[in-house]
């Protein structure tokens, strides 16, 4: 399995769109580390970098949705904040048990499959098309 960049998850703001390609390049690096039997080791590396991802790209988005008059802002935000609870959730677990273990791997491809399907592929691409209902970009 792989996961690659589409077209149609482009909501049409450049710098939103480049942050959802990197995201989907690193999970796609982890997936290739799964098959590789290099899985921990590389979802430290991720790990440290959703830390910066979630304050930077959600903080960007949010901000566009403001400007924009978004009606979904609040809801979008929640959602946010849920993934964003869930990942410090997981970094407890990893440190509580000392190391990163088969199953972190496996709970965050899962969490990250889900944010894309859930999220980018259906909640950002609503954004999208009130972005360019509205002519923002």
């Amino acid at each position: 399995m792989s996961i690659s960049w589409r077209e149609e998850l482009a909501i049409g703001n450049t710098r939103i769109d480049h942050q959802h390609q990197e995201l989907l390049q690193r999970f796609d690096t982890l997936l290739a580390a799964c098959r590789r039997g290099e899985g921990r080791a590389e979802l430290t590396r991720l790990l440290d970098f959703l830390d910066e991802y979630v304050v930077k790209h959600f903080g960007d988005e949010e901000q566009l949705q403001r400007e924009s008059g978004y009606p979904e802002f609040q809801s979008h935000q929640i959602q946010h904040l849920g993934f964003t609870k869930r990942l410090v959730e997981l970094k407890r677990t990893i440190r509580s048990e000392g190391e990163v273990q088969v199953d972190h791997v496996l709970t965050t491809n899962k969490m990250l499959l889900d944010w894309l399907v859930n999220h980018i592929a259906t909640r950002d691409r609503e954004l999208g098309q009130f972005l360019r209902g509205s002519g923002v970009s």
